[in-house]
């Protein structure tokens, strides 16, 4: 008996894809316009900053910048995915092609699962616009900074732990695999790309507590020294 067709490319091959449509781009032409995007973010980003904050120090323009891409891949990306997931299979839309290709490391978001979809909800609605948030405190030296970079780093780095546990779950525990067999899927696509979201939001956390301690430090020596003074004066 021959085995049927499948229906779509994705693994599980039995999982249920909507109404697929192949992409129409080839997939390097769309590696090649999410990078052109991203580039196009960092260099009008740059160039404004360079007009505002031109003597900003370079590690802090580098956490601007990543913040502005956050802020541009949460609300816009991640969130065409929110409202077009239960037709995105057939659409031709670039986002959605850009989807369709990387599902082919992870099918759960062409197949309406519950927590990918909760989980892009919670991204695209607050993590993207704090992400712009925190990129306009930083360019304007707001004091409230750290604390909104320590609430957004924390939620990204949270929701992807439990985006690669889930996934690792089901495939080891359930024995279900979302990622087609080519390595190239699993190891660029759903370990490298997500693995940004480790690194960085994990730096920032640390970098923030650090920030944070100094200047409860700096206060408490501040209060310390003028709590001193007033005994000095009233012994006078």
């Amino acid at each position: 008996m021959i085995a049927p067709t499948p229906k779509h490319p994705y693994f599980p091959l039995t999982a249920n894809v909507i109404n697929y449509e192949a992409n129409n781009y080839h997939f390097t032409t769309l590696l090649a316009l999410f990078a052109a995007g991203c580039a196009a973010i960092f260099g009008a980003t740059y160039l404004a900053m360079g007009r505002v904050r031109p003597h900003l120090p370079t590690s802090e323009l580098l956490i601007l910048l990543w913040f502005v891409l956050c802020g541009c891949i949460h609300t816009f990306f991640e969130g065409y995915f929110v409202l077009h997931q239960q037709a995105m299979a057939g659409q031709q839309h670039v986002f959605a092609q850009l989807w369709k290709e990387y599902c082919y490391s992870d099918s759960r978001y062409l197949t309406q699962d519950p927590f990918v979809l909760c989980m892009e909800s919670i991204t695209a609605i607050c993590w993207g616009p704090l992400s712009f948030l925190i990129a306009y405190m930083i360019a304007t030296k707001h004091p409230l900074r750290h604390p909104f970079q320590i609430i957004v780093s924390l939620g990204q780095l949270y929701g992807d732990i439990l985006y690669y546990s889930t996934s690792l779950f089901d495939q080891y525990i359930l024995d279900i695999t979302y990622t087609r067999p080519e390595a190239y899927y699993y190891w660029v696509y759903f370990v490298g790309m997500n693995a940004f979201w480790i690194v960085i939001p994990g730096y920032l956390i640390w970098s923030s507590v650090k920030w944070t301690g100094r200047a409860f430090k700096a206060l408490g020596s501040t209060e310390r020294s003028m709590n001193g003074n007033g005994s000095l004066k009233k012994q006078l």
